[in-house]
């Protein structure tokens, strides 16, 4: 069982900093520890296991992210929404926490635990996010859900594509088609 809390709390939030920096594809706990400034056991101590801290860690980092959205202003129409999403999901904090998304993504499409229960769940969590601005900023709520399924799929695959394509006009012409795309959903 879990011991104190906020002791976990505060390392939660240490340790999502720490994977947001170094990433979680390799994460080991000896170096995790040393970083945070405790050792791997009193890690341990605080979390089942290391699948546990990693799940808490990604809740983490999806809360933080999701935060980020959902303080967004709403926009004047669906075009500008996405548009408004795009320059949020490029902001240093929404990338790291993007990467650690993908890194566990990734992890989980081979059915490895606890990254595919997690991933799951931080989905559901984003998409409605996502959804929710569409829907301050003018979409339909019948639509919202559809459009949000596009714009999520691209975000995603933008993302994967941004260290390589930085500052790509391409690219930035792919998120305006988008835009149109998904106010041509929001709009059917």
């Amino acid at each position: 069982m879990p011991r104190e809390s906020a002791r976990r709390d505060e390392i939660v939030e240490a340790a999502t900093d720490y994977v947001l920096a170094q990433g979680l594809i390799g994460l080991s706990l000896r170096p995790l520890a040393a970083a945070l400034g405790t050792s791997d056991r009193m890690l341990l101590y605080h979390f089942t296991s290391k699948d546990d801290l990693v799940a808490a860690v990604l809740r983490a980092s999806n809360d933080r992210s999701v935060a980020q959205i959902r303080a967004l202003p709403a926009s004047s129409d669906v075009r500008s929404a996405v548009r408004r999403l795009w320059e949020a999901m490029c902001t240093t904090q929404l990338l790291g926490c993007q990467r650690a998304y993908v890194e566990a993504a990734a992890l989980g499409l081979f059915g490895q635990e606890p990254y595919a229960s997690v991933v799951r769940e931080a989905n559901e969590v984003w998409v409605a996010a996502l959804a929710e601005h569409l829907v301050s900023s003018g979409a339909p709520s019948a639509r919202a859900r559809r459009a949000t399924a596009l714009l999520d799929a691209a975000f995603t695959g933008f993302l994967l594509d941004l260290p390589l394509d930085e500052g790509d006009p391409a690219q930035q012409q792919a998120v305006r088609d988008l835009a149109d795309a998904v106010a041509a959903i929001a709009a059917a």
